[in-house]
């Protein structure tokens, strides 16, 4: 119904990178979806069945054992994925989009080779860790606090809303490095490369969610967590920048995930209104029904056409974060006004668990939020439509 190509041909590695993933998807993945999602499980054996199709390391150099391949395919691969399981897609989409690529545009050589190459691999999954119970939108005000001991780094603080925290072998953690008599706002935070084996190192409450129940999101409690000093990524102080441009890059796997989640309740909305008969007529044939699915058609294919055009722009080396923002607030909005028509279209069998639009709308919701709010990425549009003195 909505294919990739027709507005953007894609090479023929593309497409067998799409292919890969939705064999792979068919297979592993759709037969549990359901299940996984009523039991909030995690399915670890996962991390390293992704790793050795490559879709861990999609955006790492061969030279670490990644693909080396451009933001387009990637976000191909990651739209694919989350057609089936969106849960599969955040984990996809954390990892490659943040912690990695923070890794490789900020690391020392010895830290790239020591953790890129695991990575990618699937052996060490990643996880990013801005957000406290006290800072979410304005991430820049967090508290948690780094202080020098020696040759390490003394760490004290509270992480809220870690995706995958629960398995994750690499947390890029923020905490400040200033003092508290001297903030300095963003500036005066440095990221860490934080592992569960470091002392002080503790996993907090789960959380008991509306959608994406399959991916754990968790807190992570620092209680005077001791962290060697080779664990500091890149210059101190310039974590906070660091993590705000690397969600440009962010962004755009969000939107790539609520595409996959509007073009899976769009088709299952597509192939229900052809089945269910009422008044001796499918409910295709009804205008009401057929204007719905006509708008679900054109607003997702005017999401990808955003995104795809901003991902090539971003290859290309372009500066994209006004159009990142555009990208996944436009996505994330298509995807939770799909799922809303799908579930009216399926009309009562829309609102039980027997049929996926139910889930699908619960896993929308989050796309609103996460990475930014809805709110926030309209700031940040407006912000870039006045040049700067």
């Amino acid at each position: 119904m909505f294919p990739s190509e027709a507005l953007f041909p894609l090479t023929e590695e593309q497409r067998e990178i799409q292919r890969t993933v939705r064999e792979f998807a068919a297979a592993e993945i759709t037969p549990h979806t359901a299940q996984w999602d009523r039991d909030s499980y995690f399915e670890a054996a996962l991390v390293k069945k992704l790793g050795d199709l490559g879709l861990l390391g999609m955006l790492i150099p061969e030279q670490y054992d990644g693909l080396g391949l451009d933001a387009l395919t990637y976000l191909l691969a990651l739209e694919e994925m989350s057609t089936h399981d969106a849960s599969v897609g955040v984990m996809m989409s954390v990892h490659n989009s943040l912690p990695t690529q923070m890794i490789l545009n900020y690391g020392t050589d010895a830290q790239k080779e020591r953790w890129l190459p695991p990575m990618a691999r699937g052996e060490l999954l990643g996880a990013f860790a801005l957000s406290e119970p006290g800072s979410g939108s304005d991430a820049s005000s967090l508290s948690a606090q780094a202080v020098h001991d020696g040759d390490d780094w003394i760490i004290t603080g509270t992480k809220s809303w870690v995706t995958q925290g629960t398995h994750a072998g690499v947390i890029l953690a923020m905490a400040r490095t200033d003092t508290p008599d001297a903030r300095r706002g963003g500036k005066g935070i440095s990221t860490f490369i934080i592992t569960p084996d470091l002392p002080g190192f503790n996993v907090g409450k789960k959380e008991d969610k509306l959608g994406m129940r399959a991916s754990p999101t968790v807190a992570l409690n620092f209680d005077e967590m001791r962290v060697p000093a080779d664990r500091l990524l890149g210059t101190e102080g310039m974590g906070f920048i660091y993590a705000m441009q690397s969600l440009d890059h962010g962004r755009l796997g969000i939107a790539a995930q609520a595409l996959g989640i509007a073009t899976a309740a769009a088709e299952a909305a597509r192939a229900y209104a052809a089945e269910r008969r009422q008044f001796d007529q499918p409910i295709k044939d009804f205008q009401a029904v057929q204007f719905k699915l006509a708008d679900m058609a054109s607003r997702i294919a005017s999401a990808r056409a955003l995104l795809y055009t901003t991902a090539r722009a971003k290859d290309a080396g372009q500066t994209i974060t006004q159009f990142g923002a555009m990208c996944k607030l436009l996505a994330s909005e298509t995807a939770m006004w799909t799922t809303t028509n799908a579930i009216q279209i399926f009309g009562g069998y829309g609102y039980v668990t027997e049929y996926p639009v139910e889930r699908l709308f619960r896993d929308a919701k989050v796309t609103e939020i996460y990475e930014g709010t809805s709110e926030v990425q309209r700031i940040v549009i407006a912000r870039e439509l006045y040049p700067r003195s």
